[in-house]
């Protein structure tokens, strides 16, 4: 076996996800875990997510806090399921995103969390800061499953749409006969998680139960759509840099009747966001034939999203990647032991057509044990 641990956290700052994957053959799922999240870590991630300023002090001790919280998932990981770390020959860990400003003079994306930690609490090669490399590259760094969903998900008599529902929903676009494209799409879970926080002091809207209990705001969801990032081509990434509760404000200041309406409509109004601006994106491949939406993320386990999309896109096959045999909950972190597979054999990982790169290359630094 050739056996790789992905961990992956993501925006919505929920947990971690972690993935034994074997390459023997392809690539199996072994075995998963997730592993939430410290609530004083979370605190502070919110805060320098939100703000996106913090004292150099801060940024390094949270930087160390992830570190030894990884080093730990992992450890208690092996003995949960009876490995020794000379069993593993690396982890790739995504690390936490911190900012991912790829537009500008000075293009840069940051994530945070010790590998060299990783490396030296758990024994186990490490590979971590996949992103950079590829914007070395004139690349966007973002987003970087698509390659890893082209070569589990791509079949050469379907049109094949994987759609990520995280914090930011973002697509990777396996055409039969075209090349592979990938890029974010719009907020995913972000803004629903935020305002379910802020009002009910919930992580999220568990099975969508508060949004069924709104309607939608048809005004504040025409302001919304008219986001100009919807509207720029790809490749393009964002994250809650944009999409957070200032961003939301910001609509409703351009409305006159907000003070009118439930804060479980602007719940439901934010879930309709989401599904109709993904939509909307995919309606441009409405002549493709044999159309396949593959949901995966925390999104595919929200049934309204999932209602949605049926409603919407009456001519996909709208699915999951539970259908292909890997766990909505495990795509990223599966993606990540992927990453860090092809960097230890030295193979590219990222997709010119996807980010923007210049060129093919070998994604992340090499931490040895």
């Amino acid at each position: 076996m050739k056996l790789y641990l992905g961990i992956m956290s993501g925006t919505s700052l929920d947990g971690v996800d972690l993935a034994l994957v074997d390459f023997e053959n392809g690539a199996k799922l072994m075995a998963s875990d997730f592993v939430p999240m410290p609530e004083a870590l979370r605190a502070d991630l919110s805060v320098l997510l939100k703000s996106g300023e913090t004292s150099l002090q801060k940024l390094g001790e949270i930087d160390h806090h992830l570190g030894v919280l990884y080093a730990d998932c992992v450890n208690d990981f092996l003995v949960k399921n009876q490995l020794e770390a000379s069993q593993i020959t690396a982890i790739g860990c995504h690390g936490q995103t911190v900012w991912h400003a790829p537009q500008g003079n000075f293009p840069f994306t940051m994530q945070i969390g010790d590998m060299n930690l990783v490396a030296a609490r758990t024994g186990i090669t490490t590979v971590g800061d996949f992103r950079r490399k590829d914007m070395a590259m004139g690349g966007q760094g973002a987003p970087l499953v698509p390659a890893f969903h082209e070569a589990v998900f791509a079949r050469p008599n379907q049109f094949t749409v994987v759609l990520n529902i995280g914090g930011i929903s973002n697509i990777s676009v396996l055409g039969p006969k075209s090349e592979t494209i990938g890029y974010d799409v719009s907020v995913g879970n972000a803004l629903m998680d935020s305002w379910i926080e802020k009002h009910l002091g919930k992580r999220y809207d568990k099975n969508a139960e508060w949004a069924k209990t709104g309607e939608v705001i048809s005004e504040l969801l025409a302001e919304m759509l008219n986001e100009p990032f919807l509207q720029l081509p790809p490749p393009k990434s964002t994250g809650r840099e944009l999409f957070n509760l200032a961003w939301l404000e910001k609509q409703f200041a351009n409305l006159t009747a907000m003070t009118a309406y439930k804060v479980e409509d602007v719940q439901r109004t934010l879930a309709e966001f989401t599904a109709q601006s993904v939509s909307r994106e995919l309606s441009q491949w409405k002549n493709e034939p044999n159309k396949v939406l593959l949901v995966c993320g925390g999104g595919a386990r929200n049934p309204l999203l999932m209602e949605r999309f049926n409603v919407l896109l009456p001519d996909w096959h709208v699915g999951t990647t539970n259908d292909y045999g890997v766990d909505v909950d495990y795509v990223e972190a599966t993606a990540f032991a992927w990453l860090a597979f092809q960097r230890m054999e030295n193979l590219p990982s990222n997709m010119p057509s996807v980010t923007g790169a210049s060129q093919a290359v070998s994604l992340g630094a090499i931490f040895p044990k």
